[in-house]
Parts: structure tokens; sequence; C-alpha cells
């Protein structure tokens, strides 16, 4: 199916800028205009020029190269500038396509092949007599799939994941948990809130809760879940309606409740009450009026209250522009309902699923990593004698990271060290490891990012400093390490051929390892981040952990969406230096970036005019800042936000040990039994300190609760306690600081 590319208000500008030989950053200026269009007007050339002094005066130039850019780029904005092919849809016919619709060829992006594609584009397909499929490519299917293999592989089990019982009680557990980080569709923190209040029992909750939450359903899922709790009465405007709302406790959910109700109240044919989906979900204000006269006059016959109509003519209105069909909706939930067994059944198996299919994006990788952390799960480096390709899950139940995701290790030494290790058993050191594995696949750009990443980290002929050292004739012992491997390897192949003796005979002395400094935490776990994309072995801002997550009330990854949900608000952020780099401003004014990463992940710091001259000096990566500021409106334009820097200090100046005098660790009576007093027990002797502990007992039913101390004398604790107790927070135990 074709698609046509218009040229928007900006395009138009640039493109006929580039025409008539419009010097590039005039272009770029009057582009950018373009975004000081202010109130409700349409964004167009015309509205802009009306109402944007510098467009007008530039339209109005007495430089015909300006006023003539302007003058055309109005005429052409609108005009189709390019054509493409629909991402996933296709057309199908009941003759040939031609009969229907003409056709032209474009070229196939993956195959260049040619494709015959519509010359008519998608919205108006359908009015010739075709149909109009759209086949999408769903990430999920392919996280399911690599959980089977993650399975089959550490368990050796064959899981038919399309005839799962549905009504797997750990499954519904978990979702009434919230714990649906990595399940399809039901993952985000308003839908976890929600599926706690609801406690969903069967399928039937959550084909509905997938359909509810949506901008217009959205607004009744309280009553949905009251009414499924008996906390509000169900009610039907009409008695007959309860045959189609019962399973949805009154409350009309699907387009298929509307399309029926249509036919049971006003008589609707089934050709009808289809238009009227449509009218609905499309917003065809026209046809919507046609079919509410139709509606109210067929409803009335049969005797229907007019006001009550009109009630749920406007309820159905307001619904219907956002609402699902329950086929769609039970598609979708059925594969949330696939992805939440196995995270249930076999946690491990399903998170290493995601993580190498996420492997590319690493605030996803971030997530799935601090999920695992929270449900107990080790997320282990690369070793050369564990992984494979992908993430995996070990023997112990831990994932092993991919030596697929380390960079500079294609995927053809990945095969042959997994090949040889599969064949010849577990190698038993680095000399072993260049004796056996295949060196023309394995070379030493793959040795050296297999080093820097730790995959040869429990060998104990060498460290990692050790490898980049350099010898007493000043070669590196990478190198002599690949050349002891092939000079082996060709003397056993030689051996092997001789027809007298065999290699024991021949004997190649290993060389000597070089004494090297150890790198500093920081630099060491650069080097690794560069390789597999996160801090794995552990983190250079652990030290600095309490003041990130209990001084701090803002992440990195939430800084941009800052700028318009805490507008006007004190912000306290920090993290380490990553980046920085510097510039000049087209008014000829310095400005720096600093980018700056905690453990959500990164955002970018401008020093603008004073900022730059006072703050600079803190763009030095490996600095550890903490910033306090507020986004704000610019004083010359309150369209423009921009963030006020208040102070920047050091994170190394902060207090730690004065941050946390006391933890209180506060537990339902329903919950302290063997399982939880050891899992407690043993965190709280592992972190001794100077932290006073308490604990809080409450009981739901008396409504009673219980303060109790720690004995002071042997269990003061250790700030970073509060780390490890996250692990506990699926366990309805909260905590706070003081």
């Amino acid at each position: 199916i074709v698609t046509y590319g218009t040229m928007a208000t900006k395009s138009s500008i640039k493109d006929v800028a580039r025409v008539q030989g419009l010097p590039l950053d005039e272009s770029n200026r009057l582009a950018k205009l373009v975004d000081n269009l202010s109130g409700d007007k349409k964004l167009n050339l015309t509205n802009c020029i009306a109402s944007i002094p510098e467009l007008k005066a530039a339209r109005y130039s007495q430089n015909p190269l300006l006023s003539d850019t302007l003058k055309y780029a109005e005429m052409l904005e609108g005009t189709v500038r390019q054509t493409g092919v629909h991402a996933c849809g296709v057309i199908i016919g009941a003759d040939d396509l031609t009969n229907f619709v003409p056709l032209a060829t474009a070229k196939d992006k993956n195959t260049s092949e040619d494709l015959l594609v519509t010359q008519y584009e998608g919205s108006v397909i359908e009015s010739v007599g075709l149909i109009k499929m759209d086949f999408l490519g769903l990430k999920t299917l392919s996280i399911i799939k690599e959980a089977l293999s993650n399975i089959k592989k550490s368990k050796g089990l064959d899981l038919d994941i399309d005839h799962i019982p549905d009504d797997d009680k750990k499954t519904y557990e978990l979702y009434s948990k919230g714990l649906t980080i990595g399940t399809f569709q039901f993952e985000s923190p308003g839908m976890q809130k929600y599926l706690k209040e609801l406690q969903p029992t069967q399928f039937e909750d959550l084909i509905a809760m997938n359909a509810l939450y949506r901008p217009g359903p959205m607004q009744y899922i309280p009553s949905f879940i009251n009414r499924k709790h008996g906390k509000e009465q169900i009610q039907y405007d009409f008695p007959e309606m309860e045959k189609r709302l019962k399973d949805t406790y009154g409350i009309t959910v699907y387009q298929e409740q509307v399309m029926l109700l249509s036919r049971d109240l006003a008589g609707f044919t089934r050709g009808q009450s289809d238009e009227l989906r449509k009218a609905m979900g499309k917003k065809l204000v026209d046809k919507m009026a046609a079919l509410k006269e139709k509606f109210l006059k067929g409803a009335k016959e049969k005797g229907h209250d007019e006001t009550t109509l009109e009630k749920i003519w406007s309820d159905w209105a307001e619904f219907a522009k956002y609402a699902f069909n329950k086929s769609h909706a039970t598609c979708y939930s059925w594969v949330s309902y696939q992805t939440a067994y196995l995270k249930a059944h076999y946690p491990a198996e399903f998170m290493a699923a995601n993580l190498t299919r996420n492997l590319d994006n690493i605030s996803e990788i971030t997530k799935f990593m601090d999920e695992c952390r929270a449900m107990d799960i080790n997320v282990l480096g690369p070793d050369v004698n564990e992984s494979d390709l992908n993430f995996t899950v070990n023997k112990k139940g831990d994932i092993r990271f991919g030596l697929g995701g380390v960079k500079g290790v294609g995927r053809g030494a990945v095969e042959a060290i997994v090949q040889e290790r599969e064949a010849n058993g577990p190698f038993k050191g680095l000399f072993d490891f260049v004796e056996r594995v295949n060196l023309a696949a394995c070379n030493k750009k793959n040795l050296e990012s297999l080093t820097l990443s730790g995959a040869f980290d429990n060998f104990p002929e060498a460290t990692r400093e050790q490898m980049f050292a350099e010898n007493s004739k000043g070669e590196v012992f990478i190198e002599t390490l690949i050349r002891y491997g092939n000079k082996y390897q060709t003397g056993k192949k030689s051996a092997t051929q001789s027809l007298f003796g065999g290699f024991d005979a021949v004997e190649i002395a290993k060389p000597d390892v070089p004494k090297a400094e150890a790198w500093g935490a920081i630099e060491r776990l650069n080097k690794e981040k560069e390789l597999i994309g996160i801090y794995l072995s552990s983190h250079p801002l652990d030290e600095h952990y309490m003041t990130l997550n209990y001084i701090c009330n803002l992440q990195m990854k939430d800084l941009e969406a800052a700028k318009t949900d805490r507008l006007n608000q004190e912000l306290v952020f920090g993290g380490i230096v990553t980046k920085y780099r510097e510039g000049f401003s087209k008014s000829n004014s310095p400005y720096g970036i600093i980018t700056l990463e905690d453990f959500s992940g990164t955002g970018e710091i401008p020093l603008f005019g004073k900022d730059f001259i006072e703050y600079g000096k803190y763009g030095r990566p490996n600095l550890y800042l903490l910033i306090r500021g507020a986004f704000v409106p610019a004083p010359w334009n309150p369209t423009k936000i921009g963030l006020q820097i208040r102070s920047i200090l050091s994170l190394s100046e902060m207090p730690e040990t004065n941050l946390v005098e006391k933890i209180t660790i506060t537990l339902p009576l329903s919950l302290l039994d063997e399982e939880i007093i050891t899992e407690l027990s043993s965190m709280i002797k592992d972190h001794p300190g100077n932290t006073e502990l308490n604990f809080r007992i409450e009981d739901s039913e008396t409504q009673l609760s219980l303060s109790l101390m720690s004995n002071a004398a042997r269990y003061k604790v250790d700030k970073l306690l509060i780390k490890h107790l996250q692990s506990l927070k699926h366990k309805e135990i909260t905590f706070k600081i003081n």
C-alpha cells in the first residue's frame, strides 16, 4: 500500500530554501521561527507568517531571496513530497487487483526486488472493494520463543506455550501483586496499581483491563474494580442490557458490546451496528449524527425512555473514541498471559530472553537488570566457559551474559569458542584457551574485547591489566599469547601428521606473564561498560547510593519529562559525568553540555551564559556531581523552558555517613514466617555498621501495630542495607529512613 509524504511547514521552508540558494543558517533560522506559534492556531505557514513578526518581516522583505522562499514555501506546503510503502499493510481482493486499483512498483528495502504497490493510499482502499490488513511484527513473540529455548537448554523441558492452563494460580498472583515488568501490555506503573486493586482471578479480568486501560475508558476502571469486589452496586440502564454487560459488571468495555446493544435496543441491522462502530472510532461527525437519529427513533419505538437513551449515546460516543474490540483485547491479553506464566514459573529463563531481545536498548537493559535484582536473580558477566551467544541460565539459576553482547566479538568468534567448549570440555585456563580455540575466527581484537569485558576473569594465569601489559621486549601480552597459541596449534598439527611419534615429543614453552599495576575502579568499570553497554560487576556510583536514592528527588531518566511535569519545582539530582562538550552558539557565545549518568540512565545539563562561566569547571569526566535547580520559563518567552541551576556540588562533599540515622523495616504480621525471618536475619548480619535498626509489625485485621528496636549493641547496620532490602519489596515489606 502506498503512503504519501507531504511537505510540512518546516520541510517546505527548507526544501524551497535549498532550491532558491538561501544560505543554510538562514534557512534553519526561518524554520525554527515556526516553533514560536502560540495559542490554538493550526500549525501552517499562513498562520505563522500572520502571527510571528520575524517571519512576517521576512515574507515581505525587500530581499527577494527571503520573500520568494517563504512565498513558494507557503504555496507548496501540504503538497505530496514523496511516496513510500506502508510498513505492514497489504490488500486482498476477490480478483486480479488491477481490476480494482492502479498499481505501481517500488523497491523492497531488504531485498531490492520490485514490490507491487497500490497507487491509492490506505484510507480509500476499502471504498473500491478491497480488504486492508495489517500484519505486525511483535517483539514479544520473539521473547517468548527465546524464553522457551532457554527453558529447553537449562531444564531440558519442551514447554508448549500454546497449551498452558488459563487458570494458573501462580500467574494470577503475579498479576495481583503488580509484578508485571517484562509482561506484554501490563507493565506500566498505572496498570500495576490497578492490577493490585483488581486482584484478577480469571482471564476475563485481564481482557477487560487491557481494553479499559486507555484514555477514554480509563475513567471506568475504579467502578469496574469496585463492582468486581461488591463495593459498588451493578446497575443496568435497561434490563435488556444485562445479557451483554454481565461479564463486565454493567460497564460497556468493548466495541462488540456497543454493536450488540444497538441491535438489542434500537433494532439496528448487523451492517448498521458496524457502521456505528466505525463512525465512533473514526470520529465521523456527520455519520454519527445520522446514526444517532436512527438509534433514538428505533429505541423509542421499542418503548425506551429518551433521556436514558441520550445518556447511553453520550457514554458510547466518549467511550468508543478509544475502545478496543474484544477480539483484539483477547489476543493481546493471551500473549500477556503467556509472558506472565513464563515469568511466574521460569523467571530466570524469561528475564534472560528479555535481556537478549533488548540488547541494543540500554534503558530497557537497565530496567530488566533492576528487575532481576528485585527478583533475586543474579546476572553474571560474560565467561568463555559458560556464556553462549545470547543470555542464558546456568545450572544454579543465574543469568549469564551472552558473548554476542560484547562489542568487538562477532558471531564467528563466539561460535568457535562454544563449538570447541562443547566438543572438548571447558577451558582450563588462558593457555589452554589459545591452544584449543580457532585463532583465525577468534583474533586479537576479539581477545581484547573478551578480556576487558571480564570473560577471562575466572582464569588464574593473568588479570585484565596483565593481559595489556608489555613484556621486556615491548610486546603486549595478548600478542605474545596469540603467537604462542598459533605456534602450539601448528606444532600439534605437524606432530599429528608426522610418521614418527606423537605430539608429546614437541614441547613449546609457555610465555611469562608480565607484572602490571591494577587499574583504578572507574577506569576498569568504564572499559567494561564500553564493551557490554552497562556497568555489570559493580557501579562507580555505589558509594553514593544513599544520596542518589534518598536525597535526590529526580532520576536522570526523568529529566526531560520534568520540563513539563515538574515546572518551577525544586529538583535535586546527581550522578557521574560521562561526557562533556563545549561549543559556540550562533551569537558566538560559549556553552557547555554535561552528560550526567545515575543508576537510571543519562541526561544532558546545558550550561549557557553565567552558568558556563561558573559551572564549566564541573564538566570533567568521572566527576561525581549533585545539582539543585528548577525548570523555569524564559523571561522573554514563556514557551521556552530551561534549567535554572542553583548549585552544583561534588558528591564527594556530601557527608554520606550522616544521611541515615535510623532504618525502620515494616512488615505485616501475616508475612512473619520462618523464611522471612531467616532472610532478614541473614541480610542484617551481613551488613554491620553504625545505623540504628527498628522494626514495625502491623496486623491489618486488628489494626494494631508493634514497634521494636533491635539490640543496639549487636545489630547496628550499614546504611547500604537499604539497597539489599529492596529485593524484598515484592513481599509487601516496606522500609523508611530517618
